[in-house]
Order: structure tokens, then sequence, then C-alpha cells
């Protein structure tokens, strides 16, 4: 099979690899659509994982096998999949930290290599545990495209409940791509908040009003935090969303927030990046900073819903569609987005 084969920092290429050889309770799913996700290119871009990889996560397709014992699933069963589920009986599961659970930690879906997702090839490996737990049916009416949404959905979904979004409140999204997108459309159809955004492409600012947002501000334009506190009685957003991981933006949201308000950054999981911030905002203004990593286990069924009743407009958010010999254009672009650029999707 084809697959895009991760060989060390900044180089991804279309290789033949073996089709994954399944156990019992595993499946063999043919890949019909997966995402690509800023970690990807994290991953890549640094070289945080030794080669060689196959990466990928946010996977849809068919069931081609079953192992041994499988009943749950047959083939022909349209399916997406997760790449962690945690064991639901150690310390972190108990307080619903599940992706500090040292079984989520572990991959359980593979093309090949050490396991690392695998969604950029045309099969994947199940694990047994992952088939269990981790696995749902798609509707006969929804698209692969729309159901690889399910896993990123998940996430976002997560970070709105961690930063205790509520109707009625003004939150802000800084950055708007994929995720920030994603952020935006959960706090204002999810939890019903009032919505601002920012990003300094003209075209996403305009998608981001389009699809919702009450406003959208360039950020390297005019005062923002003066225009904030004009639209919020002076004060600030009750909440600060950052989705764009640069180490200047906490700084940013913290001045963008009000006293008392909170920030969450959304997939800081650089360990070489450090961020600074003043201390009297945190000790004097009892801002709260808050992190939001990967998916919740508990948000299963709820993120699937929002994809599958169609209540998200997953489709207005993809802007590329690459096959997997053009893989290295794929990511190329998600590393370096254009003002046309939004989700890119592999099909292989």
């Amino acid at each position: 099979m084809w697959a895009g084969v991760y060989r060390g920092q900044g180089r991804v290429t279309a290789e033949e690899v073996p089709v994954p050889v399944i156990s019992a309770g595993e499946v063999l799913v043919r890949v019909a659509a997966c995402g690509i996700c800023g970690t990807d290119i994290k991953k890549i871009k640094h070289g945080f994982l030794p080669p060689p990889q196959i990466f990928g996560h946010e996977i849809a397709g068919t069931i081609e096998a079953v192992g041994e014992g499988v009943r749950k699933w047959r083939p022909g069963d349209r399916v997406l999949t997760f790449h962690h589920v945690p064991c639901g009986n150690c310390f972190y599961c108990d307080k619903k930290l599940y992706s500090q659970c040292p079984t989520y930690k572990r991959v359980g879906v593979t093309s090949g290599f050490r396991p690392s997702g695998g969604g950029f090839a045309e099969y994947v490996r199940v694990m047994d545990w992952i088939a269990e737990r981790g696995v749902v049916r798609i509707p006969p009416d929804v698209s692969f495209e729309e159901a690889s949404f399910v896993e990123p959905v998940n996430t976002c979904l997560k970070a709105i409940y961690k930063a205790r979004v509520e109707a009625h409140d003004t939150v802000l999204v800084i950055g708007q791509g994929p995720i920030g997108m994603l952020l935006m459309l959960l706090a204002r159809i999810h939890a019903e908040a009032r919505v601002m955004t920012t990003d300094p492409m003209a075209a996403r600012r305009r998608k981001s009003v389009e699809l919702g947002a009450e406003e959208s501000f360039d950020p390297l334009s005019g005062d923002l935090v003066a225009a904030l506190r004009e639209r919020t009685s002076g004060r600030g957003a009750d909440v600060v969303l950052v989705a764009a991981p640069h180490r200047e933006l906490l700084e940013q949201a913290l001045a963008l927030v009000r006293p008392g308000g909170r920030v969450l950054l959304f997939a800081y999981n650089d360990p070489l990046l450090r961020v600074e911030f003043p201390a009297a905002t945190v000790g004097i203004d009892e801002k709260e900073i808050l992190g939001s990593y990967s998916a919740s286990f508990d948000l299963q069924d709820e993120s699937a819903r929002l994809i599958f009743e169609r209540i998200l407009p997953v489709r207005e958010l993809i802007s590329h569609r690459f096959p997997l010999s053009q893989i290295e254009q794929a990511l190329s672009l998600a590393a370096h987005p254009s003002e046309e650029s939004l989700k890119i999707i592999l099909v292989p």
C-alpha cells in the first residue's frame, strides 16, 4: 500500500509499505479521508519523534477485515476511529483527566512502524482496545470527510468545557485556522456565547464572520484591547481561547480578558516553547490560565452527534483535498497556509 512516511525532520515521502497485519480483537480499516492536524505538522517540522513514522489521526474509512473474536464490527462497516482510549480505572480516569491516563497515552492505531496514528496511508490497523471502545459507526448519509472531523471537534469541545464557556459570555478566539474556526462555532452554537475572533488573514476573517462570528479583527492593525473593551462595557472578554500556539499570544490574551476571566491555551504542546506573562494579571487581576490537550472519552458521542446531525457546518471548513501521491504538497500547504486554505484532507 501507499503511505506518507516521515523520514526525519521536515521530510515525509510517499512510499510503498506493507499492509498492516491484524491480530485477534483488531480491525483493518481502509482509509477514505484523513485530516491534517497542526500536531502532525509540529512533529514533522521539529522532528520531535524518531523516524520512520506514519502520522495522521483524524481517520474515517471502511472496515476491510476483522480479527478473531471481533463481534462488534464486520467488513463493509463505515467507521471513524479515535487513536487514544483511556483505561477507565486509574487515578486520572477517576478524575476524568483521560488524556493523562497511561493507557490513553498509548497510540492504538498504526499503519506500520511505531504506532503514530497511521492515517496518512491506505490502510490502518486498529488495536483491540481501540476497536472495542474507540471506533464509531458513521451514518449512511454522512460523508467520510465530515466524519474525519469528529476527533478534532472532540478536542475543541473539551476545550469549551474546560474554559467553562456559558451562554451570554463574550468569547474571543485568537486565530481562525481550522481549530480556531471549530472553537468559534462551538462557542457560538453549542455554548450560545457571543463570539468575536482575530486573524491576520483577511480571507479567514471574512470566513469567520460568514460562519457566525459577531466580528473578526485584524490583530496587526489598530488597538485590539481598546476595540474589545469598547464592545464589552470597558471590561474585556469573559473568555479568550488561544488557537495559535505562539509565545507572544499569552500576554496579549491576558490583556484582552477581563479581571477574573479565563484564558485557555489550545494545543500548546510544543515541549520547547516557553511563555512569559505579567504575574499581576494572575496574582491581582485573578485571571485564570488554562490548558486543554487532546480529546475526552466522555465526549465521543456528543462530538459525533454534532457532526452527524450537521449542527456544525464542517464541510464549509474544507478548502483542499490531496491524494497520498501529493502528501508533500498537502503538508507544505498545511504548514504554510495561504489566504485560500483552511482544512486540508488527504483522500487515499
